[in-house]
């Protein structure tokens, strides 16, 4: 940390994050935020992304419904993704009939692609889990997410993606002795 100059009162150094943070008002903390803050979507954006919740939602339901829903005294495999997507469908439709004035949505941005790319890593995880086991897949993740979704380092993404790997093969094949598709 900087010593205050010519000692005089100190002073918020705007390349030392700690210092500034601790001598920030909340006026002036706020008003760094907002100045850092994404656009704002428009109206278009807010309706689309209601539009993608609810066909998710609804799919979700016809597919939760297939699975059989059974009664709450003797569920199914399909009562609770059915009851999540029916909360899916609800919050989808509340914010495109009323949250089409909120100025509070982010613009779609580069950024954006970061929870496609999530969803689409872990299909495939899902997908390659029968074929090679958890193990690869599982590692391949926590390395795509760390590194390129977290900006992590190539130490710490590497360090912990073989601990999380390990924790796993743990936890689920030595001690649980669950049948998940394991190589070793």
């Amino acid at each position: 940390m900087a010593a205050p100059s010519g000692g005089g009162a100190p002073h918020a150094h705007n390349d030392v994050p700690g210092d500034v943070l601790d001598e920030l008002t909340p006026e002036q903390l706020a008003a760094q935020w907002e100045e850092e803050k994404p656009p704002a979507a428009g109206a278009l954006a807010s309706m689309a992304s209601s539009l993608v919740v609810l066909g998710v939602g609804i799919g979700a339901i016809i597919l939760s419904v297939a699975m059989g829903l059974g009664t709450p005294a003797s569920p199914q495999p399909g009562l609770w993704p059915f009851i999540i997507s029916c909360v899916m469908v609800a919050l989808g439709l509340f914010q495109l009939v009323l949250g089409r004035h909120n100025r509070d949505a982010e613009k779609f941005t580069r950024m954006s692609l970061a929870p496609l790319t999530g969803l689409v890593t872990l299909a495939a995880m899902v997908a390659l889990m029968p074929l090679i086991g958890f193990e690869i897949p599982a590692l391949i993740l926590c390395i795509i997410w760390m590194r390129f979704l977290g900006g992590e380092t190539w130490r710490s993404t590497l360090l912990v993606s073989v601990i999380v790997v390990a924790a796993f093969y743990g936890i689920f094949v030595l001690a649980l002795g669950t049948s998940i598709p394991h190589l070793f």
